[in-house]
């Protein structure tokens, strides 16, 4: 019986060695730049590894992760790190290999962000996050980020679900510092050199601010994503909670009235544009809307207002003005529909006429709106519709105007 307990510990020596000079070998090409070489040494032995102590299952996980980084294997070599690091624990050269890792896979998704690649990117960043979670949390904020730019939506939802779950706020100690000789306040990359400016003469007012919380961001994201997605329902309950987050955000409110309109919803649609309107009472693409769905709504008058509005507080929005003319002459059809029933009696004729006033007033609505768009940049389309009025209205001048016009800017 002792003989075979003898003879197995010497294999089990024998196996250990063996193993052991391996990994120096596969050590050596590593040193060399051969990681294929590498790579087969250690696939060599690995039904061996899997039976060996811990120490050398950290060595040999160490050694992969070395040569996944090498040849940009990230995931793997990602794993492969974290394999070593539970079986054998934290080290000054575990821990400075990571560290590489890390600057090659950020260095990596930078490129693939440069070259439109977001996917690419979106991936290298969230291995990133992966090798530290407690402080490599940004990564994941911008993994999501380059999903959102990759049109990967559902892997944006889950690191943006992700970061939700770990309750990711982004919020960073900003570090300022003037100098004395130019007058500039300076931005301080960390806050060791923060502390060690402040003690020199030539630097003053020192200052620290934090950042704005990423959270109403993220919520906001959720919300727009599922409403792209065509999930509504979804997208009102994300908006929400991004409400509760940031109950001024002017663009959720905007988000909501639109998915309001894309559901059918116009009171709904026009009530949100009301609210989006008393936060930012100046922004003309709220009263814009507003004039699109009440004209939509068969309110001609209130349309109008909105758009004059909108114009007031842009003059250069195009669109306000064509609406306009368009509200207005809306009822036009109609007219003429009526004026072509008539007959040629007496009471025919009066109600002809009448009409035909009531249509003339409503052109002499439409042209200064369409003068000040052909003043405003020569607009081919009110150039057009301001011709077709000057010749119903007999204004031989302004038709023969805006016909030469209309032939310059056709050339």
């Amino acid at each position: 019986m002792k003989k075979i307990i003898i003879l197995l510990f010497c294999l089990l020596f024998s196996f250990g060695y063996s193993q052991k000079k391996e990994l120096r070998n596969a050590n050596r090409f590593i040193e060399k730049g051969e990681y294929a070489s590498a790579l087969d040494v250690l696939e060599s032995i690995s039904d061996v590894l899997n039976t060996t102590d811990d120490k050398t299952k950290a060595r040999s996980m160490f050694l992969y992760g070395v040569i996944y980084t090498n040849t940009e294997d990230f995931d793997k070599a990602v794993e492969s790190f974290q394999s070593a690091k539970e079986i054998g624990g934290s080290n000054a050269l575990l821990d400075a290999e990571i560290a590489k890792l890390e600057n090659a896979i950020i260095t990596s998704a930078i490129g693939d962000q440069e070259n439109e690649n977001f996917a690419s990117s979106a991936k290298k960043l969230y291995g990133a996050y992966k090798i530290n979670p407690d402080n490599n949390q940004l990564y994941l904020y911008y993994a999501a980020s380059s999903s959102v730019n990759a049109k990967d939506y559902d892997q944006a939802l889950l690191y943006y679900d992700m970061l939700i779950d770990i309750n990711y706020e982004g919020i960073e100690t900003k570090y300022y510092i003037t100098e004395v000789a130019s007058g500039n306040e300076i931005e301080i990359g960390s806050e060791s050199e923060y502390n060690l400016l402040q003690k020199s003469k030539d630097y003053s007012d020192p200052r620290e601010e934090d950042t704005e919380s990423k959270y109403p961001e993220i919520v906001k994201n959720i919300a727009l994503i599922y409403n792209m997605l065509g999930q509504k329902d979804k997208a009102l309950d994300a908006i929400k909670t991004a409400r509760e987050a940031n109950p001024d955000d002017v663009g959720l409110i905007i988000t909501t009235a639109n998915i309001y309109f894309e559901l059918g919803d116009k009171e709904a649609f026009r009530s949100s544009m009301s609210e989006a309107i008393e936060k930012d009472p100046s922004n003309p693409i709220l009263y814009y809307n507003l004039g699109v769905v009440s004209a939509d709504l068969g309110e001609s008058d209130a349309a109008v207002q909105y758009y004059k509005k909108s114009i007031e507080l842009d003059p250069s929005n195009e669109d306000s003005y064509l609406n306009m003319v368009a509200v207005i002459l809306e009822g036009e059809a109609a007219i003429v529909d009526e004026m072509n029933s008539l007959g040629t009696s007496r009471s025919d004729n009066i109600r002809y006429d009448e009409l035909k006033k009531i249509r003339e007033d409503l052109y002499l609505q439409c042209v200064p709106i369409l003068k000040d768009l052909v003043d405003l940049n020569q607009n081919i389309e009110a150039v057009r519709t301001l011709m077709n009025i000057y010749g119903t209205l007999g204004d031989n001048q302004g038709y023969m105007e805006m016909k030469n016009l209309r032939d310059q800017l056709d050339q």
